[in-house]
């Protein structure tokens, strides 16, 4: 298993939209069952952490790209992107294994 996070650093005033373009984003992967439910939160404000920077995580069995033939894109998910490229300044992956015993 392993928990997948995408990291954004986003121009300032814009993390409460990027929350929400994400939150619609991984809803429509997770309508079409591509990927398990996300969090999305944010640091930098009335918590410590990097300012204007926001959080999408979720757990996934294997790493799959997301452009593979057999994954369709979800409708409207272009304009999403578009959106949320906007906003972002920086923003790069992370890929980690979940400590299982058995």
């Amino acid at each position: 298993m392993f928990l997948i996070r995408r990291v954004f650093k986003v121009k300032k005033g814009g993390v409460v939209q990027l929350c929400e373009i994400l939150k619609q984003i991984g809803e429509k992967y997770e309508s079409l069952g591509q990927r398990q439910p996300s969090r999305i939160y944010h640091s930098g404000y009335t918590t410590p952490g990097p300012l204007n920077t926001v959080y999408m995580e979720w757990i996934d069995t294997e790493i799959k790209s997301i452009f593979r033939k057999d994954n369709p894109s979800p409708e409207g998910i272009d304009e999403l992107y578009a959106a949320l490229h906007a906003l972002e300044e920086e923003t790069w992956i992370e890929f980690h294994e979940l400590y299982s015993k058995e």
